[in-house]
């Protein structure tokens, strides 16, 4: 009888579970099938699986004790999967192996209860973190769903260690007792995980290793009716999936640059948003997509820093879901801002944001005495928008021309050149983007151009990465990476002290940390801002961002002008003309006459050259 009541308990609690998993299922399933999605190769996707799954090295690495605590639950729960399957078997009448004879029994068995002792204090501390300390970023609502099941999960680890530790005779009113405390806190939790937040149990494994490959990824428009992600029938198999596997952690909010400066935009909120969208209109739906549970300000206030999707433990890519929402607005005409209305149609009729003439390019090179690139020469030098127009950005690049010079390297410029799209991509105009993008191929291949050297990452990125869809294959190096590897320092520097500026599309994006810090150290002591590396805090620039209105809230530039003016430094270095740019006018705002002054890489390293490092 007993046998009896226990298996049906058991098939309510899987049916229970079933019931809501499979329609979280069958929506993500019916969703529509990935562009350019390519399982193989495997090895990458594997290696990615055991180190931020089975490893958990990325929930740890960014928030150490918290991540240590989270991953210890996910271990413990590992290392019950046979007990939990042994104690199953017993309400079925049977046993797959004794926990108290046997040498292997015993052995996993005192494992076992290592494992829940450890998950015991690790979900306590959790829930004092949430309940008690409540950082922001958890939200400001108390989550009764997490209070459950951290109760559920302590209740399975007592009830474990109290029948190891205590050891009573089978068939006691104790061992009962332990015995079915122990099962109801496994059938009740079982039900409730497609339910809430933990449900990224399930999903998130097959979400990290299923990601698109490659940081902050866009995928191509597939076909003439493809513009982007404007209903439900345009979400993606790939982004349901990692709608439903969101943590609600709140790392991607706490270091999203847009909404810890007061903007609207929470990355969290989009992943959630799109997830309440499935939920109430299943997969395939007419319902466009902004509006109720999206907000298309928040989307159109992200900088594709990248911040989000790095910090992201369970495979959420956040940025081509921004980007696809932007693409859909923007694709059908929904997106209406007066000053990305300019920014397209000085990309369109000059062929850059700036808006200047293509003759002042040519008086710059032709002043400056730039050599044509002809084939010959092993570097082509890509100006891009910044070098070729911008007073700041030209000092960078003849900086890098006088190094090159110095070192004999044979380099060239091209003849004509137009904007790479960066911010044509990123704000979703993707016309645009493949006629910029096309006209500068055809340039490159008359010219017979291999490698490319450049002074902007975001032109290095749209061209190693983004022109792929069109062909593109080049050897492309941003100018800290060449620099870094010409040049080091010789000896303690008696500049004073700099500090250095991670440019998120040289970092995050690029993952180039070390070369662009032996440039810098060339001009003085290297000292470090707190948000620095793969953590650093965005200028404000990107996602075409910089060429938009007025920020809402603090702006972004002036909130990392401050950490970068508290470190002491009297110089701040830079590799990006758009860092450069926001940062300078940043600094010179809050720092009057005494501000440190910014100076770009190229510029240390033709000042260290001449000096004869």
């Amino acid at each position: 009888m007993e046998t009896a009541f226990f298996l049906a308990c058991c098939g309510l609690s899987a049916a229970l579970f079933w019931a809501r998993f499979r329609v979280i299922l069958r929506t993500i399933l019916r969703s529509k099938p990935d562009a350019g999605f390519r399982l193989r190769p495997l090895d990458p996707r594997v290696r990615t699986f055991l180190l931020e799954v089975v490893l958990q090295a990325r929930v740890i690495r960014h928030r150490p004790w918290p991540g240590l605590a989270h991953a210890v639950v996910f271990w413990g729960f590992c290392a019950f999967a046979l007990i939990t399957l042994n104690h199953l078997a017993q309400g079925a009448g049977f046993e797959l192996f004794d926990l108290r004879r046997g040498s292997f029994g015993r052995a996993y068995g005192g494992a076992a209860a290592a494992f829940a002792a450890a998950v015991s204090l690790s979900i306590a501390g959790l829930a004092v973190r949430r309940f008690v300390i409540r950082p922001r970023w958890l939200g400001e609502k108390i989550s009764l769903e997490s209070g459950v099941i951290a109760v559920l999960i302590f209740l399975l680890m007592a009830t474990y260690l109290a029948d190891f530790l205590l050891e009573p005779e089978k068939g006691t009113p104790l061992w009962r007792a332990l015995w079915w405390s122990h099962t109801a806190a496994l059938l009740v939790f079982l039900p409730l995980i497609p339910h809430t937040k933990h449900l990224h149990l399930v999903l998130s494994p097959a979400a990290v290793f299923l990601r698109r490959g490659g940081f902050a990824q866009v995928p191509p428009l597939e076909g003439e009716e493809d513009f982007g992600l404007v209903g439900g029938k345009d979400v993606t198999r790939l982004l349901a999936l990692q709608a439903f596997s969101c943590v609600e952690c709140g790392r991607c909010q706490e270091h999203c640059p847009a909404h810890t400066t007061g903007k609207e935009l929470n990355p969290k909120q989009i992943a959630l948003g799109l997830r309440a969208f499935l939920k109430e209109n299943g997969a395939g739906s007419e319902q466009p997509l902004l509006g109720g549970h999206l907000s298309g300000e928040a989307v159109f206030q992200c900088t594709t820093c990248g911040a989000c999707e790095a910090q992201c433990p369970v495979g959420v890519e956040h940025l081509p879901l921004i980007i696809g929402l932007r693409r859909g607005a923007v694709n059908t005409g929904r997106w209406e801002d007066e000053y990305g209305a300019q920014l397209f149609v000085r990309l369109e009729r000059q062929g850059n944001p700036l808006g200047m003439a293509a003759f002042e390019r040519d008086r710059f090179i032709q002043k400056n005495g730039l050599p044509w690139f002809d084939g010959s020469q092993e570097y082509c030098l890509w100006l891009g928008c910044m070098g070729a127009y911008d007073p700041r950005g030209r000092e960078a690049v003849l900086a890098l021309v006088r190094v090159l010079r110095a070192e004999g390297v044979p380099f060239g410029v091209l003849r004509k050149e137009k904007c790479t799209g960066d911010a044509a991509r990123r704000l979703g105009n993707d016309l645009l983007f493949q006629q910029l993008a096309e006209f500068n191929l055809a340039q490159m291949r008359g010219a017979g151009v291999r490698k490319i050297l450049s002074i902007c990452p975001h032109c290095v990125r749209t061209i190693s990465e983004d022109w792929k869809e069109f062909g593109a294959d080049f050897e492309v190096l941003h100018h800290s990476e060449w620099l870094g590897r010409r040049l080091r320092p010789d000896g303690a520097s008696t500049g004073g002290a700099v500090v250095y500026h991670d440019p998120c599309y040289l970092g995050r994006y690029r993952g180039v940390y070390e070369e662009p810090r032996r440039i810098a150290a060339l001009a003085g002591a290297l000292t470090e801002a707190p948000r620095r590396r793969d953590r650093a805090f965005c200028c404000g620039a990107g996602g075409g961002l910089v060429f938009l209105g007025e920020e809402k809230g603090e702006r972004v530039s002036h909130a990392r002008a401050r950490e970068l003016m508290a470190t002491g430094a009297d110089k701040i270095a830079v590799a990006c003309p758009f860092c450069r740019t926001m940062l300078e006018d940043a600094v010179s705002a809050l720092g009057g006459p005494e501000a440190p002054r910014l100076v770009d890489i190229a510029e240390i390293a033709a000042e260290a050259r001449g000096n004869g490092s």
